[in-house]
């Protein structure tokens, strides 16, 4: 277990955490959540000795081992791939050198044999035998093939460093887990495997994600920064989501059909305690959810970006045609003969383990790059807006403010308009008059909503567009995109931003294109499906 007392960390003036005390207890999954800059990730390094607060104390059980996702890719480099697994578990790894050393030596006295034999029994209590079979199966779940194994840590890319320190901290089943952005590189086949390891996991694990789809499959319950403080909800994200806004619904209209929005919300909680979970905590987390009364839940106070797009026309029958679209990059072919038709109303999510065949097509598809050969038409009625995975070029080195970027781009010059709207982007006062030039990722994309909805288009073409975005941007964006009633291509990495918008999957493979009308979990779930991946996927 592990728990803090009167925490306090300031910077100044500023305090980012006042006197907080909390508990988070074996068995249970905790997802730190909180608008970007409530100090989550800070408050992690607390917790593991790496950011020391002002005040207060944290607390864990004595002879409880607690690890860390590191986040310095290079720490390890001149270590090899399965050896920097197993120094997950620091005291194994001591022992298991210090074992080798005296093996190793030319002259073996009685003094080094007893200390042999003593290594021997610690060696054996900690599972030592099974040390390298385990970090080796953890290794090829999160997709690090065997040959990469004994490589050094050098050798490898920086998605892979990513995913050999994530098998570090899991390694040797440590007793408290801290988890920031786990599946940030991750493909979903590796998401699903640590998924399942969590669901299955004993011990306490406190993880930030901005992949809902994560926190809904493994969080028992949220720990929400606010107001410098965290509370602590029982239940996934979109529980703890639905019932703050069902609850800030209820304290805004408190004297306007109080009483129908207080059914509304117990409704909404005996619906939830009712559904069912993957997770083996879902008895325990049913009872307690049982338990919840109104005054248990609380308005969050988070601000969500207004997303709304809304087209000035609506589009024919006529979308989109491609015949024969051909592209090759740096001499290997990325799109081979496509033809494609695009359908009124088609939301369709670009799927596959390869990024760059999409990004080609939404360059193809918006005059970017030229086809090596075949054509695509658009539909004299469609209007287009792109969203591309590289938004630098409008940005970098523009010294224009944002009230004055944003005009560029709409069709109300009147600046009360422009503030207005960037205002409900979250870019209120003086925020409106930062350079473009010096935006963080988050603001830049929110930009490129904004000038995206001004277009008024029917047709949205989006490049991983919640890359940077913090939870409640993105959360903004995808009821956005399903209120949307245009056409729309997509890719994202995010599953319940796919599942929750697509009703149409391509998934471009090595061998071709699968192509099928139906959500992304039925695609996955598609018995025909799955065999055509198995054909379309060569052996490794």
């Amino acid at each position: 277990m592990i728990s803090t007392s009167g925490i306090t960390l300031r910077f100044g003036k500023r305090a980012l955490f006042e006197d907080v005390n909390i508990k988070f207890t074996p068995g249970n999954c905790y997802g730190l959540i909180g608008a970007n800059g409530a100090g989550k990730s800070t408050f992690l390094k607390i917790l593991s000795g790496e950011v020391e607060q002002s005040s207060g104390e944290v607390h864990i059980t004595p002879g409880e081992r607690l690890a860390v996702l590191k986040q310095n890719h290079y720490e390890y480099d001149e270590s090899k791939v399965l050896e920097t697994v197993i120094m997950g578990y620091k005291k194994l790894f001591e022992v298991m050198k210090e074992k080798d050393a005296i093996y190793a030596k030319a002259e073996f006295s009685d003094e080094d044999g007893m200390r042999a034999g003593e290594l021997e029994a610690e060696f054996a209590d900690m599972n030592g035998w099974e040390a390298e079979s385990e970090a080796a199966s953890m290794l090829n779940g999160l997709g690090i093939p065997p040959e990469l194994h004994d490589k050094l840590m050098s050798e490898l890319s920086g998605n892979e460093k990513v995913r050999v320190l994530l098998a570090q901290a899991l390694f040797g089943t440590p007793n408290i887990l801290l988890l920031d952005e786990p599946t940030n590189h991750l493909d979903m086949e590796s998401i699903h495997w640590l998924e399942d390891f969590l669901s299955k996991y004993e011990g306490t694990v406190i993880v930030v994600s901005h992949d809902r789809h994560f926190l809904n499959q493994v969080c028992t319950h949220i720990a929400d920064i606010d107001f410098g403080k965290i509370q602590l909800y029982v239940g996934n994200y979109d529980f703890w989501y639905e019932s703050s806004q069902l609850a800030l619904s209820l304290m805004r209209d408190s004297n306007k059909k109080k009483e129908d929005k207080i059914k509304e919300l117990q409704a909404f909680i005996q619906r939830f305690s009712a559904n069912k979970s993957k997770s083996k905590q879902a008895t325990s987390r049913k009872k307690l959810l049982d338990k919840i009364s109104l005054d248990d839940i609380r308005p969050s106070n988070r601000k969500y970006p207004f997303i709304n797009f809304k087209p000035e026309r609506e589009a024919g029958k006529q979308l989109l045609l491609t015949e024969g679209l051909t592209k090759a990059v740096d001499g290997v072919t990325l799109i081979d003969n496509w033809t494609l038709a695009v359908n009124k109303g088609d939301k369709i999510a670009l799927v596959g383990p390869n990024t760059l065949p999409k990004t080609v097509l939404f360059q193809l598809l918006t005059g970017e790059l030229e086809p090596d050969s075949g054509t695509y038409q658009w539909g004299i009625t469609t209007t287009q807006a792109y969203f591309p995975k590289d938004n630098a070029p409008y940005f970098d080195g523009v010294e224009m403010n944002l009230v004055d970027w944003l005009r560029q781009y709409s069709k109300d010059q009147d600046e009360s308009f422009i503030r207005g709207f960037l205002g409900r982007m979250l870019f209120s006062g003086d925020e409106a008059l930062k350079k473009a030039s010096v935006l963080s990722g988050g603001e830049k994309v929110r930009c490129m909503l904004s000038k995206m909805m001004l277009s008024g288009s029917n047709v949205l073409l989006m490049d991983e567009p919640t890359n940077h975005l913090d939870l409640e941007s993105i959360t903004a964006l995808n009821n956005g995109l399903i209120d949307f009633d245009g056409t729309l291509i997509f890719t994202s990495h995010d599953h319940q931003f796919v599942q929750t918008i697509a009703n149409r999957i391509i998934e471009i493979t090595p061998n071709g294109v699968i192509d099928r009308i139906m959500s992304y979990d039925e695609y996955l779930e598609n018995d025909e499906v799955k065999a055509l991946r198995e054909r379309m996927y060569p052996p490794e």
